[in-house]
């Protein structure tokens, strides 16, 4: 866990600022919520009330759940590629956390967005390939099993510090971090399960 801050305090470099910066920037781009606007709607005052994939699915259909869902990843894709070309894993790390704060707390929008799950996959996928199908794997087998994607998600991101502590150590901090906060977003949903009031999924035309 200490290999990230000592690399951190060793690499560390002033125009690292700006390109965090811009992986927040790239965070406050919310699909769920623009989408939605162009239709007349606000999506944070709709079904869950959550700017994500699933709220979008239900209140607006596959089409869009879609389009969201693509747009979400994607800017966890570029953020971190962005950091890691730039500056290595440490910065691509740091970027990471600054695109999945970006999307959750959007000051673009009031500082009220999404989740992370999506955004996170992308970050995943590009941090460590073999982090991000694991948790994808996790998530989907939860998915297939309950049919409810909070489970999955809560149970991704529950064996995401460990698979970060396997695979890829130097970013352990940061891994365990968004995995807190994915939990704290989802605080809601886990009231719900444990009442056994969770909503399953369903797919809506549209």
């Amino acid at each position: 866990m200490f290999s990230f801050f000592e690399a951190l305090s060793t690499e560390f470099k002033l125009w690292w600022i700006p390109v965090i910066l811009l992986a927040y920037a790239l965070g406050n781009i919310s699909p769920s919520i623009l989408i939605a606007r162009a239709a007349g709607i606000d999506i944070r005052k709709e079904g869950s009330g959550n700017a994500g994939t699933t709220n979008v699915l239900r209140v607006m259909g596959n089409k869009a759940a879609a389009a969201t869902l693509v747009i979400d990843v994607l800017k966890g894709v570029v953020a971190v590629l962005i950091g890691k070309l730039a500056g290595g894993m440490v910065l691509g790390a740091l970027c990471a956390l600054a695109v999945f704060c970006g999307h959750i707390w959007p000051a673009a929008f009031g500082f009220k967005g999404g989740k992370g799950i999506a955004t996170g996959l992308g970050i995943l996928l590009t941090l460590d390939w073999r982090i991000g199908l694991c948790c994808l794997g996790v998530a989907v087998l939860c998915f297939v099993t309950v049919q409810r994607v909070s489970v999955g998600s809560l149970l991704a991101t529950l064996a995401l510090p460990f698979l970060a502590w396997y695979f890829c150590p130097q970013i352990l901090p940061i891994m365990i971090l968004m995995a807190v906060i994915v939990w704290v977003k989802h605080r809601a949903n886990i009231k719900r399960i444990l009442k056994g009031e969770e909503p399953k999924f369903s797919f809506k035309k549209k």
